[in-house]
């Protein structure tokens, strides 16, 4: 039960902040105070206005916002989700854009389970909407699943992943972003040992630590630092009574928040006071700059404990997916066994997260795929997010993944009457 107090402990500070911030603005924005010339009250509306917004942000999921695509026509077709594939801890959806022409690229986004909820890849989709139909994996937050549904460790994932390749059929372009990177892989070659005829298209990997020792980072560093204990003792916790998971243990999204934070704590410190300073200037707006970053950045999720553990112990201490050497449901996911699947990797020059050389090392495990199905690319001088939702994304990494999709596109059958 301690485990569930202190997952309630931090639910309760996190509401508390979300009510002080929603107490200051309401106080300090009292009509009677506009008669006194004091602008600590304009501050202390700010600070409110900004806190409660950051706070009440972290258990709200995000829209997925994309209301209209551009197309050939010259018209503005509408947008729709539609679910291909219910499951208990994430759907297959597909981006339905109504009245266009069904696109000959069929592109399957895996999103990471990190934290975020799969609408950190929003511009990713809305970049390749115009060009594909585009589907995602829509993962769950883990405390909102009960815990009559079972386990899900990161074998559950993979299977996953083979499951949403089968059904959308073998003309499907799967791209991986970043920590999903080594599990499509696997899950490939999972196809390829049970159900070759199924594997998708082509496989991209972008920034994901298919060996987390090629070019270690502090992230991916992280598994070697700490015991398996530690890690069980002290990230994971079980869910409250307030949640339909009540009593399923996780790694809770508010404690990777505040691990995300740490990472760049005097960043996003300036971040919030200049926000705040806008904000009492009047100068902020409801979908500036900041809170467009911050409404995704600070919506966080639960993991499963058994999804957390086995990917920290089997991806990044043993190196299951680096040795070639991933079982999934007692089947060898044999990497070497992938062999006309193109795959290209990308990676950033600047990626302090997965590090330049751990995505690359998944070329040297395709011992099975012949030379001309292989391609890399290095983005220079782009981070992290760069490489799938920035500029380098939009400009130079897109393009490139696009003309990669067209040479490797397999060729419609021929109807027959």
């Amino acid at each position: 039960m301690r485990y569930m107090a202190t997952y309630d402990m931090m639910e309760t500070l996190r509401n508390t902040n979300q009510w002080m911030g929603a107490t200051a603005k309401a106080m300090a924005s009292y009509p009677m105070f506009a008669m006194i010339p004091n602008p600590a009250f304009q501050w202390m509306s700010a600070w409110g206005e900004v806190t409660e917004r950051a706070f009440s942000r972290m258990v709200v999921k995000p829209g997925w916002r994309l209301d209209f695509v551009s197309t050939e026509d010259g018209k503005d077709h509408l947008v729709e989700v539609e679910t291909i594939l219910a499951k208990p801890f994430g759907d297959l959806i597909h981006f339905s854009v109504p009245g266009r022409k069904v696109r000959d690229r069929k592109v399957l986004l895996v999103a990471p389970m990190s934290g975020h909820y799969a609408t950190l890849l929003r511009s990713t989709v809305r970049s390749l909407l115009p060009d594909c139909e585009v589907y995602i994996t829509d993962w769950h937050n883990a405390r909102d699943i009960p815990v009559s549904e079972g386990k899900f460790d990161v074998e559950d994932y993979t299977l996953y992943l083979a499951e949403f390749m089968r059904t959308l059929g073998s003309d499907t372009h799967v791209i991986a972003v970043c920590q999903p990177g080594p599990i499509a892989l696997v899950a490939t070659a999972y196809l390829a040992a049970t159900n070759p005829g199924i594997q998708p298209a082509s496989l991209t990997l972008i920034g994901g630590p298919i060996d987390p020792d090629a070019n270690p980072s502090d992230i991916t560093d992280f598994g070697h630092r700490v015991q398996m204990g530690q890690l069980e003792e002290t990230m994971i916790q079980q869910v409250g009574f307030q949640h339909a998971g009540v009593g399923r243990r996780v790694y809770p999204g508010l404690l990777q928040l505040m691990s995300f934070m740490s990472m760049n704590g005097e960043t996003h410190s300036k971040a919030f006071s200049d926000q705040i300073t806008k904000t009492a200037q009047g100068e902020a707006r409801d979908n500036d700059k900041h809170n467009q970053f911050y409404d995704e950045y600070l919506a966080v999720m639960d993991m499963t404990a058994e999804f957390y553990l086995s990917t920290v112990d089997r991806i990044f201490k043993n190196r299951e997916v680096a040795r070639n050497a991933f079982y999934v449901n007692g089947v060898h996911a044999d990497i070497s066994q992938i062999k006309n699947v193109p795959v290209i990797v990308v990676e950033g020059e600047k990626d302090d997260i997965s590090a330049p050389g751990q995505c690359l090392a998944a070329l040297d495990l395709l011992t099975g795929l012949p030379k001309n199905l292989k391609a890399a690319h290095l983005e220079p001088g782009a981070g992290h997010y760069g490489i799938f939702a920035g500029k380098s994304w939009r400009n130079n990494i897109r393009p490139l993944v696009l003309k990669f999709i067209d040479t490797h596109q397999k060729p419609k059958a021929a109807k027959t009457s």
